[in-house]
């Protein structure tokens, strides 16, 4: 039996198998009871199909747009502009000057001409009635008027079935249909030889048998669809950052409104379409709708953003013009929705399994039928009636072939497979309980599987919940965890290296200080910008003020390869400047001057080097994870075209954040342990941060290996053979260095890996591992749109109590599985 299944089902895997090899095992499932009820919560295969070949007209429509806007761009100033244009009545007196179908037109079709007619992007928010600054207004009023004109950020779903419903579909089964035959023939012959009620006795206890087999699988099946709706539901709660009313806010992704202004970040998903209104260095993945896998530069000359394309770098501010069923993503999740999930390995060679099944029992039912009604005929014979039938005989015979449908019924384990999708699910519901949402039903099983596993540090082994607790800056080097000690420390530093830390603060950051709608100061942003505003708070500094100071004119976002980011302002007296933050060790090497106890820039001598050196070791071996800030004045002749410079920097200083471990991970890497399961550290913290925290979490043994990244990647494979079995602790890692990881591990070694990440630089080995957890909300979205078997955790759990559960609900749905069978 093995060797059959490996032969038709080998090549159907746990991830990334081809529709051809799904519906091919399919269609070897050729004896079914009921095949639409078989593959009823997995994969609808016609429909991906549709899916599909909507995709690729979208991408053949979205590449001539492009190609006509780049045409369009060359010559556009030398057109007189204008326009047929007629703003719909219903939409004026809404208060608007433009409507959905136009807006649409304009960023589906990348229309540069209609764009520069309606006034580009200022004169678009114009005629929206919105406010690039402050966005729209939150009046409830105001809002169910936008809504009515342009529609909401939903899309179309397939209405919930009826319990009736399955009722029907629980009857479109063969056997069931060949066993209501012989009832009723039953009833009939019954009833005309012996009468009513004592001939319907046995037609009515088939009937009832039937209505029983039927009730009780549509109720299973009803209450079952109810739970997937519930998962679906959970797993549509993306949070979108916006401004309304001139405050920064979150909302649902669903609550999108066109003329909105929405704040996108590296990693993110663009929910609605919309454009550019402002940003740096932002590189657009399109793949998902038109294919290329070439990253688009999105910026004032090419400003059209699609819903459901990911942000791959920098950052921006955009206006939604269109939203739900009115977007290119929109139509195609609309055949999407029925998609469903791939079956999982265990249910393909249960399928396979209940297959063989069915053919023997089909082999038995013949063979009983036959031998049965050979005894009715060789009895006729020596009675000498063989030419005389009753009525009697004939009821024999629908007896004789009730029994052989009842062998088929029996033997046919139509709901092995459904088992274990059912069990699945409910492990799915048991799961969001501990704060894990399960995204893919396969995840569940092949979790369970899981022999490796390679772990981010960040808010996954600890908390992510990040605070400066120590700093050093011109020579001063004090524990900042109080807001007393902050201020004390603020107070013994110069002033000019006080003023010059706060501009870095504030101006070099992806996050931002904002007064929410309780009149309360609130920080956005992930949690090391959080930590390190949260810090410039606390030493005195005013971020508006440090804003509205200097103008931005370019920024380079943080980047995993580089390990730092960037800002270039434009001083009030005139002059640029350079900030730069990142890896204390690559930053530090970037400088070659530092601010000494004086305030004087001083140049960065031996002893110096030395001793923000020690100051890294140090702080990093107190688990604390170290940055440092620097800044570079810049002549007048720079250029915003320009890469910022990497080198000649003054450094600043370094602060020390402490992110404490996880409670319960010590323990939890101690069973995984135990079980077999082998844990791994990949960060890109600096090795001794890294090593600290793995000897605190139980990970890094005295047999095991620390490498660092750049050591790691310049081993050749012979040398790799020998070092990854060791390897517990990888630091400094590149998103390279973590998929060249992985990928030994699944193909030389032959493990199940799981990983765990929270950004874009986990995206590759989540993509490339067995298994791919997403932790907490930063980078999550760009994980599970990478990853193929995913699962989202939220930041409060214990990451590795997952593993282990799955790891014993695993084997004890293999154990049912074979004692079934």
């Amino acid at each position: 039996m093995e060797n059959y299944l490996n032969e038709n089902f080998g090549d159907v895997k746990g991830k990334n198998s081809s529709e051809e090899a799904l519906q091919r095992w399919r269609n070897l499932c050729w004896l079914v009871k009921n095949r639409k009820r078989r593959f009823r919560f997995t994969a609808n295969l016609s429909k991906r199909f549709e899916a599909e070949a909507i995709r690729r007209s979208n991408q053949e429509k979205l590449r001539v747009a492009v190609l006509v806007s780049k045409a369009a761009l060359q010559f556009i100033h030398c057109l007189n502009l204008s326009s047929d244009y007629v703003v719909p009545k219903e939409v004026e007196e809404a208060g608007f000057q433009i409507c959905a179908d136009e807006l649409g037109s304009i960023v589906e079709g990348h229309d540069v001409k209609k764009l520069k007619i309606h006034g580009e992007v200022e004169g678009i928010a114009e005629k929206l009635s919105t406010s690039i600054n402050d966005g729209i207004s939150t009046s409830e009023d105001l809002l169910n008027v936008r809504k009515g004109i342009y529609g909401i950020n939903k899309f179309n779903e397939s209405p919930p079935r009826g319990f009736l419903v399955f009722v029907w579909e629980a009857l479109q089964d063969m056997t069931l249909m060949i066993l209501g035959v012989c009832a009723l023939v039953s009833l009939i012959v019954g009833i005309a030889m012996e009468g009513w009620p004592k001939g319907a006795h046995d037609g009515l206890g088939i009937v009832a048998s039937i209505l029983l087999v039927v009730f009780v699988t549509a109720t299973s099946d009803y209450k079952q669809s109810l739970q997937f709706k519930d998962l679906d539901r959970e797993k549509k709660k993306i949070t979108v950052q916006v401004t309304r009313n001139a405050v920064r806010q979150k909302i649902s992704i669903y609550d999108l409104l066109p003329g909105d202004i929405v704040h996108l970040f590296i990693g993110d998903q663009v929910p609605a379409d919309g454009l550019f209104v402002s940003g740096f260095s932002v590189l657009i993945n399109e793949s998902s709708l038109t294919g290329e896998s070439e990253p688009v530069n999105v910026n004032a000359v090419n400003p059209f953003l699609l819903s459901g394309t990911k942000v791959q770098d920098g950052s921006c501010k955009m206006l939604v013009t269109t939203v739900g069923m009115r977007t290119q993503w929109g139509k195609l999740m609309a055949t999407l929705s029925e998609g469903g999930d791939d079956e999982t390995p265990l249910q393909v060679k249960l399928n396979g399994v209940a297959t063989i099944i069915g053919k023997i029992g089909l082999f038995f039912a013949v063979v009983t039928f036959a031998v049965l009604v050979q005894g009715l005929c060789n009895r006729k014979l020596r009675e000498g009636t063989h030419w005389i039938w009753s009525g009697d005989d004939a009821r024999e015979m629908l007896e004789y072939f009730a029994i052989a449908v009842t062998i088929v019924v029996v033997a046919v384990p139509e709901g092995l497979p459904l088992a274990v999708t059912l069990s699945l699910a409910f492990a799915m519901k048991k799961m969001m309980n501990d704060k894990a949402l399960v995204r893919n039903l396969a995840a569940c099983e092949t979790m369970g599987s899981s022999t490796t596993i390679c772990s981010d540090k960040t808010g996954t082994l600890t908390t992510n919940h990040m605070t400066v607790v120590k700093a050093c800056v011109s020579g001063e080097t004090r524990e900042v965890g109080s807001s007393e000690s902050t201020s004390s420390f603020g107070s013994a530093i110069p002033e000019i290296a006080k003023s010059i830390l706060l501009e870095s603060i504030f101006k070099n950051t992806g996050g931002e200080v904002v007064v929410n709608e309780e009149k309360k100061v609130q920080i956005l942003g992930t949690p090391t910008e959080t930590a390190l505003l949260e810090f410039g708070l606390l030493l005195g500094g005013d971020s508006h003020q440090k804003r509205e100071k200097s103008k931005v004119v370019k920024v380079e976002p943080f980047n995993s390869t580089k390990k730092r980011m960037g800002v270039v302002i434009e001083l009030p007296d005139g002059g640029l400047r350079a900030h730069c933050k990142g890896a204390s060790e690559i930053v530090l090497a970037a400088c070659d001057k530092f601010i000494d106890s004086n305030g004087v820039v001083a140049p960065l001598d031996e002893a110096s080097t030395n001793h923000l050196k020690d100051t890294i070791e140090r702080f990093a071996s107190e688990s604390l994870r170290t940055l440092c800030l620097a800044y570079l004045e810049l002549g007048n002749e720079y250029s915003d075209e320009s890469p910022i410079p990497s080198e000649g920097y003054t450094c600043i200083g370094i602060v020390g954040i402490k992110d404490p471990v996880r409670p319960g991970v010590k323990e939890s890497v101690a069973i995984c342990r135990s079980a077999g399961i082998v844990v791994r550290m990949v960060t890109g913290d600096n090795l001794t941060t890294a090593k600290a925290i793995a000897r605190e979490c139980g990970i890094l043994t005295d047999d095991g290996i620390a490498i660092e990244g750049p050591e790691f990647r310049e081993k050749s494979e012979e040398e790799l053979q020998e070092l990854i079995p060791k390897i517990q602790v990888m630091a400094r890692s590149s998103p390279l260095d973590k998929h060249t990881l992985v990928r030994h591990l699944r193909t030389t070694f032959q493990e199940v890996v799981a990983v765990t990440g929270d950004g874009t630089n986990d995206a590759p080995a989540l993509h490339e591992a067995d298994i791919g957890l997403a932790m907490g909300i930063a980078g999550t979205e760009v994980c599970f749109t990478k990853s193929v078997s995913h699962i989202g955790l939220c930041r409060t759990s214990s990451f590795v109590f997952f593993f282990i559960k799955a790891l014993f609900m695993h084997r004890i749905i293999k154990e049912i599985a074979c004692k079934i069978i």
